[in-house]
C-alpha cells in the first residue's frame, strides 16, 4: 500500500469527505480503496448478493442498511463472493456476522457490528444510488479510500 488516510488528508484535505460512524474492521484487509458501487436496502440482502456476484473490478460496496444491528446483511457466504469476484472491500452501515469466517478473507470489510440473525431475500432496495451515513454522500463512481484510521471519499481517484 503506497498510501494511507492520514497522509492522504495531509496532502488532499480540501478535496476528501471522512466518515464519522463508528465502524469496525471484520475483514483480513485493513486496507482498500476502490470506485464506489451502492447497495440502499434495509434488513434484506439479496441485491447485496446480486452486486457482489459480478466482476467488482477493484471497487468498493458501500451498503447504506439504514444503520440497523437488526439482522446481517453480511456473512462469510456473500464475502466471499467479494473475494471471488475482485472486490476491493465492503462498507456496511449495518450489521455482518460470521465474524471469525470474515477475518480470514483478503477482502475489506467495515461495518457498525454483528448480529448472527440472518436477513430478509426479497430484493427489496436500490442499486448504484448515492447514499448517505457518517457525514458523508457516497456516489458511485467517487473513491473510497479505508484503513485502520477511517474512511475518506474523493470525487476522483488521488493516488
Amino acid at each position: 500500500m503506497s498510501w494511507s488516510t492520514a497522509d492522504l488528508v495531509d496532502a488532499h484535505q480540501d478535496q476528501l469527505q471522512s466518515c464519522e460512524a463508528p465502524l469496525r474492521q471484520f475483514g483480513a484487509r485493513a486496507a482498500f480503496a476502490g470506485a464506489i458501487r451502492t447497495v440502499s436496502t434495509f434488513g434484506d440482502n439479496a441485491l447485496i448478493r446480486q452486486v457482489l456476484s459480478t466482476n467488482g473490478d477493484g471497487c468498493v460496496l458501500v451498503v447504506d442498511g439504514g444503520g440497523s444491528l437488526h439482522v446481517a446483511l453480511v456473512g462469510d457466504m456473500i464475502a466471499g463472493l467479494a473475494l471471488a469476484n475482485h472486490w476491493s472491500g465492503l462498507v456496511i452501515f449495518g450489521a455482518v456476522r460470521d465474524v471469525v469466517a470474515l477475518r480470514a478473507l483478503d477482502v475489506g470489510i467495515k461495518a457498525l457490528g454483528s448480529n448472527p440473525m440472518k436477513s430478509a431475500k426479497r430484493g427489496i432496495g436500490a442499486v448504484d444510488v448515492p447514499v448517505s451515513f457518517g457525514g458523508v454522500l457516497f456516489r458511485p463512481g467517487a473513491w473510497l479510500y479505508s484503513d485502520d484510521d477511517g474512511i475518506l471519499v474523493s470525487d476522483a481517484a488521488l493516488v
